[in-house]
């Protein structure tokens, strides 16, 4: 690993700090901001970062939350960021500007518009420094122009002091007043006219903008009406009468007013908020025995635990939950949601099948066998038997009869080898292996089509050659499907399966036909699904199917650094192409301002690395620097602009979330009386205005959550001193591992991040899925062929 300097001298050539160690050489406050870039003559350092940090907006550090609130990172915007940049840059800052450090920085012949011979006899350090005094007098011009007052009066009206309004807001570090503006937008720099040789050729026609799945019809405004007046009987905001009337059916607001507990069914309302609503309804007869409330807070408890992947919890620790709550006899108020159907529960043996069944017969183990006791809501618990029964259903129908014929021996020894022979004979198998290993599936595709199979490849973000398993399951890509409603194909081949919660796989394994082969490949290292399940782990731990460990080791200092952090070490590493540094920061302020700087400047002008190229990854969206703090000064640096569009200019880089645990990365291009237009993998997509605040957000800087399943030529990782809580294995195995050729980590936790490499451990998730499995796998052994 390197560390990055502050000076020409700190910058030469030095050895790895120890793992875990602050790196030698932190800048001092006093460093001259102008110290020249440190380089070896042939771009490969990292240029220094400037000392002074920016300032940085601040909200809470990240904490381990109670029971009662959200843990971890905004599942709305989980999940995998999916893919490289899609091309688009939206304007280089620095042609917006006319010039900036990196034109000098990079040949040294003072390109930014000198004149004569004079420009060109400038050294390579007189045009940095030249560079960085036009970079400071720009920022202090733009500073004094943000600071002048405006008259008094204003001679601004209509759109333009809208549009005035929002810069404001923007620059006062408040949110931009929604604002569409129904003409196309004004391109940041004019089009290169077209060679008169090819004049005559049609322009390309703009892709189609399509528009994004319609959301849930609103309810009836009757029905809102109706709610908000209960609401309003009990003191709570009006504004959630839309959607507890969504939540709550037809008869909403007589359900609130007999049970004001049933406020809990709402998303983001708390047991305490709802305690008080009741209190206002009903008065004094409103306490924590009330049965109706235990009933409330039982549901409500096992939604809290879906967002953090469970599908079930064991009783006991359900019963202590409620206790937590005040309820006073837990479990009798568990007994009574059982009775009423509100949950289930399931007996699942604590010993595996197989052991059992090595029990003598004339034993008692019957009798005295442990089990324990899980209590779940009963989507999640139907979506995990029907998985299930269909994981079963494809390993019992495939035969050599029923299945598409293949002899996998034509295909010699070449990658994949291994994964091909279980495939061609089994119809499931398990794949793992880290981001190398993906070549194996991929081998696998290309031998079965050659053997003339239907062969689909999906994955859960944008991959070549694959489509999306959302746009798979929605019938916009991959097969059409047959008369029973399932794809029609003999190989499905499923990508980054670690992301698979069990709804959507459940409805992936109902749609593959009987005597096709489904293979399900993934690192079992990443961070796991952001719904509920733990869909590859278990199927994995119930070994009831093939399974295939790759051996291709991932390349280069970065996959030797990213596999250590896999068993628990992190592990000092040779990076003499600089593929990895460390760039040690003070506080959060600094560090935001060293993550624009590498961004911006010091990839690019080391690495050739576009800015576009260059991923931020950091634990969560709050702090002082989360993803919005990050994303705010990334926007501010890479392409400035009012957010004329609900926060959005022409060339953001976004991520658009159309369900939860899905993030795909995307460019704003404009925005009309429809919507805000995003450029999706060179497709258009159109976001209702109504759905761009909770569907779009800027995507310089993301979480690992949507990281995952995508990677970048350069990545940088952003550990600010708050964000310590949030650190695990599987977090930093997964930020660490999105990195192609370049890895910075912008490090302010000390040793808390070799602790949690070591020693924190991802979080575990209750779920029934490989007890299930282990289960039909032992009955079907015990029928008679």
């Amino acid at each position: 690993m390197s560390t990055d300097r502050d000076t020409e001298a700190a910058a030469a050539e030095t050895p790895t700090p120890p793992a875990g160690q602050e790196p030698p050489g932190t800048p001092a406050p006093d460093a001259p901001a102008e110290a020249p870039a440190a380089s070896d003559g042939d771009g490969a350092a990292v240029a220094p970062a400037d000392t002074g940090p920016a300032a940085a907006g601040g909200e809470g550090a990240p904490s381990v939350p109670p029971a009662d609130e959200d843990a971890g990172e905004d599942l709305a915007g989980k999940g995998p960021a999916g893919g490289a940049d899609s091309g688009r840059d939206g304007g280089d800052p620095q042609d917006a500007a006319g010039g900036g450090p990196d034109a000098p920085a990079s040949d040294g012949a003072g390109a930014d518009g000198g004149t004569g011979g004079e420009a060109a006899q400038l050294s390579e350090a007189e045009a940095e420094l030249a560079a960085q005094r036009y970079e400071r007098e720009r920022i202090a011009r733009r500073k004094a122009e943000r600071q002048a007052p405006v008259e008094a009066g204003g001679k601004l009206s209509g759109k333009a002091a809208d549009l005035l309004a929002a810069v404001r807001a923007v620059e006062g570090g408040a949110s931009a007043p929604a604002y569409f503006d129904d003409a196309p937008a004004v391109p940041r720099r004019p089009a290169p006219e077209a060679p008169a040789a090819r004049a005559a050729e049609p322009a390309p026609q703009p892709p189609r903008p399509r528009p994004e799945a319609a959301a849930p019809a609103a309810p009836p405004a009757e029905r809102v009406e109706a709610v908000r007046a209960v609401l309003a009987r009990g003191g709570a905001p009006a504004e959630l009468a839309a959607p507890a009337a969504a939540a709550l059916g037809e008869d909403a607001a007589e359900q609130l007013a007999e049970d004001p507990w049933r406020l809990l069914a709402v998303a983001g309302v708390r047991p305490n908020q709802a305690d008080g609503f009741a209190r206002a309804l009903l008065g004094p007869g409103a306490g924590p025995d009330d049965e109706r409330r235990a009933a409330a807070l039982t549901g409500w408890l096992l939604e809290q635990a879906a967002l953090k992947g469970h599908t079930a919890l064991e009783a006991p620790a359900l019963e202590s939950a409620l206790a937590g709550y005040g309820v006073p006899a837990p479990a009798e108020a568990l007994g009574r949601a059982i009775a009423e159907g509100l949950v289930l529960v399931f007996h699942e043996p604590v010993a595996e099948p197989a052991a059992r069944a090595a029990q003598p017969a004339d034993s008692d183990a019957d009798a005295e066998q442990p089990v324990r006791v899980l209590v779940g809501l009963e989507g999640h618990a139907l979506a995990e038997e029907s998985l299930a029964d269909g994981l079963a259903r494809l390993t019992g129908t495939f035969t050599g009869e029923g299945a598409a014929a293949w002899d996998p021996s034509a295909d010699g020894a070449g990658v994949g080898a291994e994964l091909v022979r279980a495939a061609a004979a089994h119809g499931l198998v398990v794949h793992t292996g880290g981001e190398a290993a993906r070549a194996e599936p991929l081998a696998l595709a290309a031998a079965a089509r050659a053997h003339g199979l239907r062969t689909c490849l999906a994955a859960h973000a944008p991959a070549p050659g694959a489509v999306t398993v959302a746009g798979l399951l929605a019938g916009a890509e991959g097969p059409d499907r047959d008369a029973d409603g399932r794809f029609a194909l003999d190989l499905l081949v499923v990508l980054d399966a670690p992301q698979l919660d069990v709804e959507t796989a459940a409805a992936l394994v109902e749609s593959v036909p009987d005597g096709a082969r489904l293979v399900l490949s993934g690192d079992p290292g990443v961070l796991g699904s952001a719904g509920p399940g733990r869909v590859f782990a278990d199927v994995l731990a119930a070994r009831v199917c093939p399974q295939v460990a790759s051996r291709l080791p991932d390349p280069g200092p970065i996959g030797e650094l990213v596999s250590g952090i896999g068993i628990g070490e992190l592990n000092q590493v040779e990076a003499p192409g600089r593929e990895v540094v460390i760039v040690p920061v003070r506080d959060a302020g600094e560090a935001v301002h060293r993550t624009v700087q590498l961004v911006a400047e010091s990839v690019p002008r080391a690495f050739g690395i576009a800015a576009d190229g260059v991923q931020v990854i950091t634990p969560g969206h709050g702090g002082s620097a989360g993803t919005r703090a990050l994303n705010a000064a990334l926007k501010e640096r890479l392409n400035p602009g009012p957010g004329r569009f609900g926060g959005f200019d022409p060339g953001d880089r976004v991520v658009h979330v159309p369900s939860p645990g899905r993030a795909v990365p995307a460019r704003v291009v404009s925005a009309d009386a429809a919507g805000l237009q995003l450029d999706v993998a060179g497709g258009r997509v159109v976001v209702p205005k109504e759905l761009v605040e909770s569907r779009v957000r800027h995507g310089w800087a993301v979480t690992a959550h949507q990281a995952v399943g995508g990677r970048w030529p350069a990545v940088v990782v952003v550990l600010p001193g708050d964000a310590v809580p949030a650190l695990s294995r599987d977090w930093v195995y997964t930020a660490f591992g999105r990195a192609e050729r370049h890895l910075s980590v912008v490090h302010g936790v000390d040793q808390a991040l070799p602790r949690a490499v070591a020693e924190v451990l991802p979080k575990p998730r209750t779920t029934r899925l490989a007890g299930l499995l282990r289960s039909l796998a032992a009955a079907a052994q015990q029928q008679p062929e």
